[in-house]
């Protein structure tokens, strides 16, 4: 694939993760608190699906691991906001397996995994293991998020899941620009805001448990 077809995977996947955060942002800021929106999980389903190609056509390791352990969480989300129900048994399906089947296929050749992945001369180790950190503890926010919505029963976005992202994204930014991926760069740098502003309404109005509108 051509450098300008991976950057349009790569900047697509960033469109999407860019407009669930500027579409929760505005949600948030018209209910003067943290809201967590079906559309969101919608666009991060998407984004999820891109940023791994791009990550696995730029033999990014780091970057198909980050969307692989999030992938989940974003259909165990979409399943309390009542949208998963609502799919074709066949559409829930191919959600469910197409990862499963992915990993299936790489295992067949392990081989390919190495050299791609952890035998790439742009990636060595030191940093292939700093830019992986990054994406771990960026996509631990949503089982952060995961495990702190379901033990209520409903889809929320507490303080820690910003504070994470935070954390995760100062991170990714730092690799992307070691890697020089303006992918990583600008994504990231354009969520670093928008988390620092959900965190603001969290702990200016801390009322997590009421009815959201959506």
């Amino acid at each position: 694939m051509t450098q300008i077809g991976l950057l349009a995977i790569g900047f697509l996947a960033q469109l999407f993760f860019s407009a669930r955060i500027l579409v929760q942002w505005i949600l948030s800021e018209r209910a003067r608190r943290v809201v967590s929106p079906t559309v969101f999980w919608v666009l991060s389903l998407a984004g999820s699906f891109l940023l791994c190609a791009y990550g696995w056509l730029r033999d990014d390791f780091s970057i198909v691991l980050g969307q692989f352990i999030s992938y989940y969480v974003y259909l165990w989300n979409l399943n309390e906001k009542g949208l998963w129900k609502r799919l074709h048994p066949l559409v829930r399906g191919a959600f469910l397996l197409i990862p499963v089947a992915a990993v299936a296929f790489t295992l067949q050749h392990p081989e390919v995994l190495i050299e791609h992945f952890f035998e790439n001369e742009d990636v060595p180790l030191g940093l292939l293991i700093f830019g992986s950190a990054g994406q771990v503890i960026f996509t631990f926010r949503f089982l952060y998020q995961w495990f702190y919505s379901y033990r209520r029963n409903r889809s929320v976005l507490p303080a820690g899941f910003w504070i994470i992202s935070l954390v995760g994204s100062s991170i990714i930014v730092t690799y992307g620009f070691i890697r020089w991926d303006l992918v990583l760069i600008l994504g990231q740098s354009f969520g670093m805001v928008a988390y620092a502003r959900n965190l603001y309404l969290w702990y200016r109005h801390p009322n997590p448990d009421t009815d959201e509108k959506e």
